[in-house]
């Protein structure tokens, strides 16, 4: 069953840190269904008469949910989070990872900042959003594979202003300490696989070595790469101010002295907004047709290179004086926007043409580490916030 972690103060607080406790209890690292959250939110969602709607991944083990709070008209807000987490698997926690544990001001638990912290806060507000004669809606989105591949809106956004109201602006609530974030760069990720041909190493003429092919390749890659640091970013937002290229495994052969004839790595590609996503595959593949291949084939004619696309998640560009960034300003009380260097789903509803921001609470320095912990007076900013939203929407 859910844990429950009592707070003292203020009453709304208190119900966001139970219902964030709620969530930490589900184990939905992306690898496995998250079904069951999604029950427990529906039934959340029952309890207080809040429409919603499923909206089921192709296989059926997953969903996102779609909630409504006032009128169902266009127009509204969505606050956008994601049910899944990273793993825990290898990491040394100190408790329980999916047992929300309290410690002086800091909530510990896998989620709790990346980010169940931003879902419970909003399902926690849902009956205070009610008390309020609410003009506009506030739909409250989760999602799914936030963390593989930031499918999990995808579906959803298409029954945008068709069976599903149209937003006006999405707030997407990765943990950006209540900081109005206005960009981040997009990631591509891939997976090339090099097939050779076996033979004695001391006789390299009669096959053909996937691993030497996979040297080149990775070299070609980083090559690539360092084309790219001559068009930074010239405001100097993201660290690094390039898009960059990074290969994170890579592995292949048999044995000392035998030509591998199998060899593979993954690799990853991180834009700036503004850079085409696939600014680095597109060269990459140029010079596996005109170099690595033809090489590789010269002693193994039936030797290949082929590289898999895992995701493309677009990039989430400014766009000065948008409604997005005003309500901003208004529900923090501030008046600059910062860029984050990770990937959300933001990127999704931008590219179908609605405006965006990602604020929420939490620092993205203590997200996918053991031990990952959430401020609790970040939770009360983030109430404070979703209270002038409703208010806003009157």
């Amino acid at each position: 069953m859910p844990a429950h972690v009592t707070h003292s103060a203020d009453d709304r607080t208190s119900l966001a840190i139970e219902m964030i406790a709620d969530l930490v209890a589900f184990d939905t690292e992306s690898s496995k269904s998250n079904l069951p959250i999604i029950d427990f939110i529906e039934a959340h969602l029952v309890a207080r008469d809040v429409p919603f709607v499923r909206v089921p991944n192709a296989g059926g083990d997953k969903a996102a949910v779609f909630a409504t709070i006032g009128p169902m008209v266009d127009g509204g807000i969505v606050l956008s989070g994601h049910t899944d987490v990273v793993p825990v698997t290898g990491q040394a926690w100190t408790s329980d990872p999916f047992r929300l544990r309290r410690e002086g001001s800091r909530l510990y638990g896998r989620g709790a900042c990346d980010m169940k912290g931003f879902g419970g806060i909003a399902l926690a507000m849902i009956d205070e959003f009610r008390g309020y004669n609410l003009k506009k809606p506030i739909h409250i989105l989760l999602t799914y594979d936030e963390e593989t591949t930031c499918l999990g809106p995808v579906d959803t956004i298409a029954r945008f202003g068709r069976d599903l109201p149209r937003p006006a602006a999405v707030i997407v609530g990765e943990p950006t300490l209540m900081q109005v974030a206005d960009a981040h760069k997009g990631v591509a990720t891939y997976c090339t696989t090099i097939i050779g041909k076996e033979a004695h190493s001391s006789l390299p003429s009669l096959g053909a070595n996937a691993i030497e092919a996979a040297c080149a390749l990775v070299t070609e890659i980083y090559r690539i790469g360092s084309g790219f640091e001559a068009n930074a970013d010239p405001q100097g937002r993201f660290t690094p101010s390039w898009s960059s290229v990074s290969v994170g495994k890579i592995e292949g052969g048999t044995a000392r002295n035998i030509l591998a004839r199998t060899c593979g790595f993954l690799w990853e590609f991180r834009n700036l907004p503004g850079v085409d996503v696939r600014a680095a595959i597109t060269p990459f593949e140029a010079y596996v047709q005109s170099v690595a291949l033809p090489k590789l084939r010269l002693n193994a004619p039936e030797a290949s290179i082929t590289t898999v696309t895992e995701i493309e998640v677009p990039a989430l560009a400014p766009e000065p004086g948008s409604l997005a960034e005003n309500l901003g300003f208004k529900l923090t009380r501030s008046n600059h926007t910062i860029a984050v260097p990770f990937a959300t789903e933001a990127g999704r509803f931008q590219a179908a043409h609605i405006p965006t921001i990602v604020c929420g609470p939490g620092s993205i320095d203590q997200a996918h580490q053991p031990d990952e912990w959430i401020e609790i007076s970040q939770i009360e900013a983030c109430i404070g916030f979703m209270r002038r939203l409703a208010q806003e929407l009157c």
